[in-house]
């Protein structure tokens, strides 16, 4: 008697890593889609159709796809049921830590901000530990929230000011942070709000590269080959993509653009050097060189604007010398890595209209390969759909669509 072998645990593995990725595969096929048969997903991942149907199945399992109605395509056969991706089921969270504020943000699996809750809080006087407790504290609210809905939180991403690796926060000069783990301590503060939930994957990225992966997601700018994202709080942080990937340099901390030194003997800076960008273009320093309180956060910068609008003429020499300075950064920054666009977000995403044109002739100016748009094209305001809480909640719901399979729910 033949006795049948099961097979070796090296076959079985690769049997299911293949399924696994098909299974990604077609969600995010039925994704881009929007509403699509069956038939029409097998022609575009080019497997069978009974391949397709079976992992179909399984995907509507798991909750992530859902099927309605009939559609006909106008030949002979059987109409298709349309397959959508579920309004329910996983979602991603993404929480904001600024030195002004907290966001936190849930997305679904389409990408859309669900649930979303922002309190603007001074944490630069607060203990590390007693921001993060209140991050975790908010975050457990979206968390009830969104099971309103009928979603299910799969995984949390922080988006965090400074330099970030190693779910640690090496330094962030304006938030007085030196290696706080971030991602520790804001996960055990969660879990302690949550004693009968399950534990949530906790991660963790520099605020300006989550927010750069948002614009590049849902901003519309799927045609820049390589763009840097530079954006204004109380700091100046920035991100570099490259052909669709962030380029992090050798130990992670790339893009720190509000850190470029402008001027030798300028103002000290936070981060111990001085002249640097941030001390002519942050939120600080421009109400400061306006006559505004430089604590008075959003109240003043909507005195900044006001002035603006009105055509002060103290006001627009303000916003021209620091968009001559940002200029004449981004000009180096665009020689440096051969990029194509620059945008702009934060709040120079408003305050732009006054920005842009000292900076606008930097670029067209000092950009060596001929090649920088000066049409106005290259350099744009961020869209209203990109900031670091979405970019953050998005790449949680990225890890689902990528394997579905990890995230059951159990």
């Amino acid at each position: 008697m033949t006795t049948i072998q099961p097979p070796s645990p090296g076959a079985k593995a690769g049997a299911e890593s293949v399924r696994r990725n098909n299974l990604g595969l077609v969600l995010r096929a039925v994704l881009e889609e929007g509403e699509v048969t069956r038939a029409r997903v097998a022609a575009r991942v080019g497997l069978t159709r009974a391949a397709v149907s079976s992992l179909v199945e399984e995907l509507l399992s798991l909750g992530h796809l859902t099927e309605s109605g009939k559609t006909f395509s106008g030949s002979a056969g059987r109409p298709g049921t349309v397959l959508k991706v579920s309004e329910t089921g996983p979602a991603g969270l993404g929480v904001e830590i600024n030195i002004d504020y907290v966001s936190v943000c849930a997305v679904g699996l389409t990408g859309t901000d669900r649930v979303r809750v922002t309190e603007h809080i001074d944490n630069r006087n607060t203990p590390p530990a007693e921001v993060l407790a209140h991050a975790a504290r908010l975050t457990n609210r979206v968390i009830t929230s969104t099971g309103e809905q009928g979603l299910r939180a799969v995984g949390v991403e922080l988006a965090l000011p400074g330099l970030v690796s190693g779910g640690m926060v090496r330094q962030a000069p304006n938030l007085g942070w030196y290696r706080v783990a971030a991602e520790g301590i804001f996960g055990q503060a969660l879990s302690t709000l949550r004693p009968a939930g399950r534990a949530l994957a906790v991660s963790s990225d520099n605020e300006a590269n989550l927010a750069a992966l948002a614009e590049l997601w849902f901003g519309g700018l799927g045609d820049a080959r390589g763009f840097l994202y530079l954006t204004g709080e109380i700091g100046v942080g920035g991100a570099l993509v490259l052909r669709g990937e962030l380029l992090r340099g050798a130990h992670g901390f790339a893009g720190e653009v509000g850190h470029v030194v402008v001027d030798p003997d300028g103002p000290l800076c936070g981060c111990g050097a001085r002249g640097c960008l941030e001390q002519y273009a942050g939120q600080a320093a421009l109400l400061r060189a306006a006559g505004i309180d430089p604590a008075a956060g959003v109240r003043g910068l909507g005195e900044l604007e006001k002035r603006a609008r009105s055509d002060d003429p103290d006001t627009l020499e303000v916003m021209r010398a620091a968009g001559d300075r940002m200029g004449v950064v981004l000009a180096g920054a665009v020689n440096l890595f051969d990029l194509d666009t620059v945008v702009l977000g934060g709040i120079y995403r408003d305050l732009m209209p006054w920005l842009a044109g000292a900076a606008q002739a930097q670029l067209a100016d000092r950009v060596v390969s001929g090649r920088w748009r000066d049409d106005g094209t290259g350099l744009r305001a961020s869209s209203l759909s990109g900031d670091a809480a979405r970019g953050a909640a998005a790449r949680v719901v990225r890890g689902v669509l990528a394997d579905p399979a990890a995230y059951a729910a159990r």
